[in-house]
Formats: structure tokens, sequence, C-alpha cells
């Protein structure tokens, strides 16, 4: 078969793959598939039709795979830009990429027809090297150069603009072919020694150093990394084709990085580029944009893709696609909606263009018509790589657009232009068994420096750097596609896994006695937006779910759960997930009680504060609150607040998310360590002055009120600072830290919400004085050594605290979900309370509950009296330099507790602490029937 009939052959297998994708766009917008849906593929292919019979006629002996990889190409990229284009500012781009496509195809035709001998540019290089030159640096004129998006590579001119460099850099090859062809002996000789190495006289490495200098100037001053980087690549594979020495290689790379070493220390815009690839996470919503989104989509787009048309990254939401992703950024568009598979494919066509390309030059009769092919052959093959690594983050992002397939008429005509001149450099083969012309003269070198051999070495060397750049990139869209497809996709800021759950019924969320605190609503487009119809209530539990800000709380922890992926009810629930069928989420119901929630929220209201209720016995959290909060519904608002500072934000959840100093509570640490290491006893007595000298530094009881002597118990109810200081010192830092430990301090805890770990300082660090104050509760001297200040506690820490003690020393993890359902009310997952620790012997619980009743009885805590119910407590008063957070924790009834609650009150008067959780402790007991 001749080669144009192979090549209308491949034109004929692949006008199918075009049309196909015209038809799923054409489908996915409800049309019928028919000749008027499918006109614009029929166009194209009629085009490279009579494409195909200018080269028949103008170019017989051409490369028989060039012209169908071009239509192939180029259909593509028409085909997603049809898709795309609706969703832009400008949706008749579709219709003017054809255009250019006509205008490309018939440029290719004049190539064919003006240049039948590619020798004879050689007379004019230096007219082309200014013409190259001149064109490249045009932008920077003054009235007539355009920056767009932070390069300045455009023309305007009236209403019209065009990128000159992507004519300009043929123009170059074309120059720099000549001068290779001219001088290719020159420069293979090198006839400077320097020991045992030969290197090249000044002269050689002039034009080295002038292409150098060039691409450093656009990068300078027209900010344009990816023109540059394809300007001197080319050239040094030109060069390296020309002389065979590996020398220039070497020479080139190290010029390049030290031009992008100066440029990244001097240039802001260089620095963006390099610290987006580094991190483009840490800017997401800014400089990182783009390439964050491009991530997502090509995260989502796994083996098959979503679907033409289905992909987020060029539709309908704005918040979700890629800006301007019809040109620089639509390779991610492809990934994502034809998957792994089909961007692979597109990488395998420029590697057959790459292969095809440099055959032509192995089969080229002259130096000339070679290393034009080589030239431009790079060129395309360079520019797909750059483009493609930096929009999969393999390489820095640059600004330049994918050939044949990139929305862009100067792109378009230039790749055009280019297959025109391969088509003519392989038309003039002579075939692997003739000599080459070195292009200056029509006269045949037997002993030309530049033979076939020579020449098929360097290209397949060529060859091989361009399959292991491909290998590469589909090895890191493999990375991302695959292997890394679920952090991508479980970011907390991907939107686009958040839009996509908006298309999906999430379960609602409720606390154990039945009310709703989330829930989905269908909105009119079908998609589901999240409800809060208890207000405020929980609302630090809860959480939030949205597309701008990720998730929070409880949706975040069961998100899995709630979108019906994770702890299924039933065999059929399994299969469901397993074979992608869409259904409700499971319902996730807390241990919450609603009342006692709202008590604790309501003894909170005005305050700074929090307060955790919990069952001992199992370690259910019965409510937990945090002031002040915020109404579910307004979250994104009062995130936006926060972030601009212009508000106190409610957001935090200081039960669990903030430390504090713990104040006398701690005292029930130190207390129960003592009597269980036998350090003191209920009835040790102790010295309790106003103000006592430990460690050559003062310890003072609150308002430096003197107590005389006075036993532990009593030192306990009266919360005796001077007595526990002592108290410490005796025991010693060791075994106050380790009590405390047992008790969880400085243990990670795994906790549905934000848990802060609880802070001991490291007991050999801790001198006299900070021991003595650590065991009365207070954190000082912070800045003594590398290890916190301690005790620091957050409130669900001092309840677990309480807890223990509560339950004959048995400390019960304390857990937020009771149970979870799908969707036809099945059980999946039930609660099972789990021991934590042992943290004092049943005994020693028992001892220290019996003095804690004397605080509530006769003590600092007597607010906390209950009528018929025996109430076990301990009070504090964490002091601060001009105000204190006022504490207690408290558990009842006293011996067989089934409540217990913690509560600080930030800037709190002496006792206000108490008096909240006397209301919390009297409504919870309520509700249990305990009173």
């Amino acid at each position: 078969m001749s080669r144009r009939n192979i090549e209308l052959v491949l034109l004929l297998v692949a006008a199918p793959v075009v049309a196909l994708l015209f038809a799923m766009i054409a489908i996915n917008e409800g049309q019928q598939v028919n000749v008027d849906s499918l006109s614009v593929p029929i166009g194209i292919f009629a085009a490279f039709v009579v494409a195909h019979l200018a080269v028949r006629k103008l170019a017989p002996g051409a490369d028989p795979a060039l012209l169908p990889l071009a239509f192939g190409l180029s259909g593509i990229g028409i085909a997603f830009i049809t898709r795309i284009a609706p969703f832009t500012d400008a949706p008749n781009m579709a219709q003017g990429q054809v255009v250019w496509l006509f205008v490309g195809v018939a440029c290719m035709i004049v190539v064919l027809a003006l240049f039948r001998n590619l020798d004879k540019i050689a007379n004019y290089k230096y007219t082309l090297m200014l013409v190259g030159i001149l064109l490249l640096l045009s932008p920077m004129v003054p009235g007539l150069g355009q920056e767009i998006y932070g390069s300045r590579i455009w023309l305007h001119i009236g209403g019209f603009s065009f990128q000159p460099g992507e004519i300009a850099k043929i123009v170059i090859v074309l120059f720099m072919a000549s001068y290779l062809a001219e001088n290719r002996e020159l420069l293979s000789v090198f006839t400077v020694r320097m020991g045992p190495f030969h290197l090249p006289d000044i002269r050689s490495l002039l034009p080295l150093l002038l292409m150098w200098g060039v691409a450093m100037v656009i990068v300078v001053f027209e900010k344009d990394l990816g023109s540059a980087m394809v300007f001197f690549f080319v050239f040094l594979l030109m060069l390296y084709v020309a002389t065979g020495k590996k020398f220039y290689l070497v020479v080139g790379l190290g010029l390049i990085t030290v031009g992008a070493l100066a440029a990244y220390a001097a240039f802001g815009h260089v620095q963006v580029r390099v610290n987006t690839w580094l991190d483009p996470f840490s800017d997401a919503q800014n400089t990182g944009y783009q390439l964050c989104q491009a991530l997502y989509s090509i995260a989502d787009g796994d083996l098959f893709g979503v679907g033409l048309g289905n992909g987020l990254a060029g539709g309908t939401d704005a918040f979700n696609a890629i800006p301007v992703v019809e040109s620089d950024f639509i390779f991610a568009d492809i990934a994502e909606e034809i998957g792994l598979l089909g961007a692979t494919g597109v990488l395998l066509l420029f590697l057959c263009f790459a292969i095809r390309g440099f055959l032509t030059a192995a089969r080229a009769k002259s130096d000339v018509s070679s290393f034009v092919a080589v030239g431009l052959t790079g060129m395309i093959v360079l520019q797909a790589f750059i483009i493609v690594g930096g929009v999969t983050r393999l390489i820095p992002l640059t600004g330049l657009t994918l050939p044949f397939i990139s929305q862009g008429g100067s792109s378009l005509l230039g790749s055009f232009i280019i297959v025109g001149f391969l088509l003519r450099a392989g038309d003039e083969a002579t075939g692997v068994g003739t000599e080459m012309l070195n292009g200056t003269t029509s006269s045949l070198h037997s002993n030309s420096v530049l033979g076939r051999i020579s020449l098929g070495k360097r290209l397949t060397n060529g060859m091989l750097l361009c399959s292991a750049l491909f290998a590469l990139l589909v090895a890191n869209l493999t990375m991302i596609m695959v292997v890394q497809a679920d952090s991508y996709q479980t970011m907390p800021g991907n939107n686009h896994t958040l839009a996509k759950e908006a298309k999906s019924e999430r379960g609602t969320i409720s606390t154990y006695d039945g009310i709703v605190l989330a829930r989905s609503a269908m909105d009119d487009d079908g998609s589901y937006e999240r409800i809060y119809p208890a207000g405020d209530l929980a609302t630090h539990v809860v959480g939030y779910v949205s597309q701008q800000y990720g998730t929070s709380g409880i949706e975040a922890s069961y998100n899995e759960t709630l979108k019906g992926q994770e702890s299924f009810a039933s065999w059929t629930d399994v299969l469901n997930d397993m074979a992608g069928v869409g259904s409700a989420g499971n319902d996730v119901t807390l241990t919450i009680n609603s009342k006692i929630q709202q008590a604790t929220q309501d003894a909170l209201a005005g305050n700074m504060g929090a307060a955790v209720v919990m069952d001992p016995k199992t370690g259910a959290i019965l409510a937990l609150a945090s002031a002040p909060t915020y109404d579910a519904a307004d979250f994104e608002q009062v995130i936006a607040q926060a972030n601009s500072g212009t508000a106190e934000t409610s957001l935090i959840n200081r039960a669990t998310g903030t430390l504090y100093a713990p104040g006398s509570t701690f005292k029930m640490v130190t207390l129960a360590t003592a009597i269980e290491d036998d350090v003191a006893s209920e009835s040790t007595t102790f010295s309790s002055p106003g103000t006592i000298t430990i460690g050559n530094a003062s310890v003072s009881n609150f308002n430096k009120t003197s107590y005389g002597t006075q036993t532990l118990e009593q030192a306990t109810w009266w919360s005796a600072n001077t007595v526990y200081g002592q108290l410490g010192v005796q025991m010693g830092a060791d075994k106050l830290v380790e009590g405390a430990e047992r008790f969880g301090f400085n243990q990670d805890l795994d906790f549905p919400i934000v848990m802060y770990t609880s802070l001991m300082a490291d007991p050999s660090e801790m001198t006299e004085w900070e021991t003595a104050w650590a065991a009365a509760g207070e954190p000082v001297n912070p800045m003594n050594h590398e290890s916190p200040a301690g005790p620091q506690a957050t409130v669900l820490q001092m309840a677990m605290v309480g807890s223990a003690i509560a339950n004959d020393g048995v400390e019960m993890k304390p857990y937020l979900v009771d149970g979870v359902y799908n969707a036809n009310g099945q059980r999946g997952f039930t609660a099972q309370p789990e021991k934590l620790r042992t943290s004092i012997s049943a005994d020693t619980a028992k001892r220290v509950r019996n003095i804690l009743k004397g605080v509530v009885k006769q003590g600092t805590g007597t607010a906390a009296q209950i009528n018929g119910v025996e109430v076990a407590g301990k009070t504090g008063t964490a002091e601060k330099a001009s105000s204190n957070d006022s504490w207690f924790v408290g558990m009842a009834p006293a011996d067989n507790a089934g409540v217990v609650v913690a509560v600080v009150i930030e800037d709190g008067d002496e006792g206000v602490g108490t008096q909240k959780a006397h209301d919390i402790l009297q409504t919870a007991l309520e509700v249990q029937g305990l009173i």
C-alpha cells in the first residue's frame, strides 16, 4: 500500500473517534445524533480530506501518519472546546476554533506549495534569524504588546489579538537548521585542550550563549516561562543531533539552571510559579486556585472518566470550573471526562507524533531538512510535555497551550504550519541507503560528517528521551488518578467533591431523643442543600458541610457514613456501594440529649466558656456546648467574619479545642494521686498561711486568705493553694505528672470532633515552685523549659477526671455517636461502652468522693447543692493577670453518679461556674429521672 493510501486509511480510522466525541456531547445536551449534530466533525474531516489530496499531489513521499495524527489531536481539541464553550465568556469560541483549523490546514497546504526545497532556506538564514527574534520580542513594543494572564506575549491590533511567538519559534527553527547545517563540522571539532579533556573554543559556544540570552530576555520582559523553555531546549536538541556532543547538553543544562536560579531570586512572577508548584494548597483560593482545581478534576477522572459533559473543570458551576480551562488547562478537563485511559491515549498520540517526526528526520535527504524536522518535532513534543507536566504538577506550571488541542488561533495555526514543514521534509527523503547532503550544495558528500548511522543513533536517543518524558507523564497521571485519588478527593478544600456530594442525599444527624439537628433538602435543580432545623443546638458537635469551606464536626468525621459509603446495615447497601448505585446516606444518632444540651447552652448564654455533661458509667456525652455559639444556618457568614477578623469567632469549640488552666479543679487529680500513692491521707495536717515561700518564690491562697492549720480534707473544702503547694512538693514532680497522666493528661484521645491534648510539663524540667503551683492547678513559668507549662486542660478532660472518680476509678472512653441507621431504618452500627483506663483504685475514688461531698456541703461549692440529691464536686478559680476563669466539676448522685458535669466561664466572677453547673445538673438529673 502506498504512503498516501496508508494516510487515507488512518484518516478513516481516526474519523469515528472524533465523531464519537461529538456524538457524546450531543447526547449529553439532549440532542439527537444526526447529520446536523455531527456537522462539525464532518466539516473537519472534509478539510483533512482536502489536505490529504493536496499532500498526495504536492508531497507524495511524505510521512503517512503525521496528517492523521494532526486530525485526531485537533478533532479531540475542538470536541472539548465545543463542550466547554457554552460555559465561558466566549460561547462562540468553538466556531472560531473551527475557522482557525480551516485557516491552519490552508496554511499547511501553502507551505507545501511554496517550499519545494528546504535547502534553499539556508540562503536566507540570517534574515530568518532577524525576523524570528523581532517577532519573538515584538510584544515588548509599547502600544502593540499586551499582557494577558501575567504574560506579555500578545500583539493587539484593533480588535485582533495574536501571539507572534508561535510563528517566531518556527522561523527561528528554520534559521537554526540552516546555521547548524552550515557549521556542524566547526561545532563538532573541539580544539581547546584542558588536561585530558577537549573543549570547544568560545566561537563554538556563542550560538548556545546567544540562545540562552534570548530565552532569559523572554523570561524577564515577557514573563513567558513556557516559550523560553521550549525555545532553549529545542535549540539544545538540535545542537546535539547536529554535533553528537553531549558536552553541549551539560553546558546547556548548566546555563538553564543558573538562569532559573537567577530568575527565581530576582523576579516575583517566577517565585509565584515555583512556590505554587511546590505547594498549591497553601494559597488555594488565590495563586494556587487554577492548579488546585485542575488536580481535583484530574483525580476525579479515575480509569474511564466521569463522561464527556459531566466534568466540573469546564462546567456550569463557576466556583468549580477552572479559569481559562479551554486554553492552558484543557488537559485537566480531558483527564476528568475521559479518564486515565483517554488522557493516556492523547499523550500516546503526541508520542507517536514525536516518533514519526524523528523518522522523518532520519529519512531526510539533507542536513537542513533533517534539522528542520528535529526542531519542529521537538517544539510540538516539548511544548506538550511542559504544559501537561505543569497541569499535573510534575513540573512548575507555565503559560503554554497544548498543541492542536488548546483553544487559540495562533497556536493552532503554528501547529499546522509545523505539520506542513514536516511533510515537506519527509517528501524530500532519499532512503536509508543514501548518504546525506549538507544543504549548501547539490553535490553528494560521501564523506559527510553526519552520516546515516550517526544520525540514526542521535535520533534514537531523542526518541528514547521523548518516550521517557511521556512515561513520566503517564506515571504521574496514574499517581494522581489512581494512587492518590482518594487523598485528593477527601481534602477539606476539595469543592469538586462537595459539589458532587450536593447531588446526593446525606443522612440526618439527630439527638438521642429524636431531635433532627441536620438533614438534606432537595432544591429545584435536583441538588441537595444541608438544613439545620434546630438552629444553634449542638452546632459545635454537628459542624457544617460547605463547598467553599469543607466540613467540620460530625459532618466531617462521619462524612463517609452520612454519604452511605460506610457503616452498612445490609448486604444490599454493600452491593449498591460497590456498583456505584446512588442511594440516600446513613442517619447518625448522637448520644446528645436535646433537653440537657439546651439547658447547658442556656447556662452558658451571654458568657464565653464551655461545658460537658457525661454519663460516667458509659462515657456517653449527654451535652457538649461552647459559648459563644452560632446558628448553623449562618455558618458561612460566621466563617467569613472570623476570617476577616471583624468579630469574635464563635467557631471555636471551647469544650475540646481550647486549653485552660484548670485551677483548683485539678486538685482532684493531686488529691487522688496523693491518696493512691500513700503520700498523704484525708487527716494529714498542713499549715495554711495566706502566702508561703516555696522554691524561693511565693504561693498564695485566693485573696491571700489564711486558714491556719488544716487537714487535707478541710484544705480541699476551702481550696487552699498553700496546702496543695506543700503537698505537691512532698509528692514530687514525677508522681504529680504520673498521676495526671493516669487521668489522661499528655495522652491523645481518639474523638470524632477536634480534641486538644491536655498537657503536663516534663517533670525533669519542673522547678519546686512550679511543682507547687501545678499541684494547685496553675501552670506557671512557661518560658523556663522546652515542655509546656502544666496543667493545661480541655473542659472534656476535666469531665473525664470527674467521671473516673465518680465511676470507682474507671475512666470510660467518651463517645458522641450512639448508632447509625440506613435509609430503611436498619441499624448498621451500635456504640458499645469501652473502658479507656483505670485511673485510681475504687477505694481511692470513694475516699476522694467523700471529700468532694464536703466541698458542696460546707466548702466553696455550696451553690451546687440540689434538694434531694447529694452532689460532690470541686470548684476552681484559674487566676489570670486581669481576671479569672471560674470552674466547677461535679457529679450526682455522689455515690452512684449518673451525671458528671464540667464547666468553665472565662473571665467569670467567683462562683459563677458553680452556679452554672448547678443549673445543668438539675436539668440532667430531671431528664434521667434521678430527682
